[in-house]
């Protein structure tokens, strides 16, 4: 995930807190219930980590990123779990090991989003849930929406995140049943998150985080102003709020 190596510090402007959002609905989706052992694939800073120790606590959680800036924010926000610096399609892990292995927004990331899935529902037990959402990008609804319209107006050649592995509807079931996962499932979470004003929902996008972030470090002076303005043009210039939507999937190990 090389567009993320800013840290997490820049990603908690740039998605964190979209991604916290998410937590406690895809959580549920996933069927997290007390007494669950579960795994968080991919944990980045722990938002999704965090919501699993609240309903399961910390010795029945364990987590891998393979970002060591995400790693040590994880670890100092979550001391008490087992979190692991690896990669989804190589987790440290015996088989069997946990009910549940979750990916919250990382699938679409993956070098090999079956692999992946697959090397989760191995660490998971017979009968067991593996889930993941991602933002639904191409239906417009993800929280970088206004962006990637802007970008479009301006280029139409650009490359958004429209074509990334899960984003699509249908997709996730798709990856899921490859790996071999049955009774697979989709479902929509939409979440809204408030800005005080566009200066506030710009700037995250000059922290060269993320695909829209690195986007806007290649530009020059003029295509990032003409970006920027056409940004705020579609946008409310005092507060607002917008929503976004994630395509959720789980699915049983055999």
């Amino acid at each position: 995930m090389t567009t993320f190596a800013r840290g997490a510090e820049a990603y908690e402007h740039y998605m964190g807190r979209w991604s916290e959002r998410l937590v406690a609905p895809f959580a549920s989706a996933a069927g997290i219930e007390a007494g669950a052992r579960a795994l968080d694939v991919g944990c980045g800073p722990g938002a999704l980590t965090a919501e699993l120790v609240a309903r399961l606590g910390a010795a029945m959680v364990s987590a891998v990123e393979p970002n060591p800036g995400f790693l040590a924010a994880a670890r100092a926000h979550q001391p008490d779990v087992d979190i692991r610096e690896a990669l989804a399609d190589d987790l440290p892990f015996e088989d069997n090991e946990f009910d549940a292995a979750l990916a919250q927004l990382v699938v679409h990331f993956m070098p090999d989003p079956v692999a992946g899935l697959r090397e989760m529902a191995r660490v998971t037990r017979s009968g067991g849930v593996v889930a993941a959402c991602v933002w639904d990008y191409p239906g417009g609804r993800g929280p970088l929406g206004p962006f990637w319209d802007a970008a479009r107006a301006l280029d139409p050649a650009v490359e958004d995140e429209s074509g990334l592995p899960g984003v699509r509807d249908g997709h996730l079931v798709a990856l899921l049943a490859a790996a071999g996962l049955i009774d697979v499932v989709q479902s929509e979470i939409t979440v809204s998150r408030e800005y005080p004003t566009f200066e506030a929902w710009w700037q995250p996008f000059t922290l060269g985080m993320g695909p829209g972030g690195v986007y806007v470090a290649g530009l020059d002076e003029g295509r990032t102003v003409a970006l920027r303005e056409r940004c705020r043009s579609l946008l409310p210039g005092g507060p607002f709020a917008l929503e976004a939507t994630a395509w959720a999937a789980r699915g049983v190990v055999r």
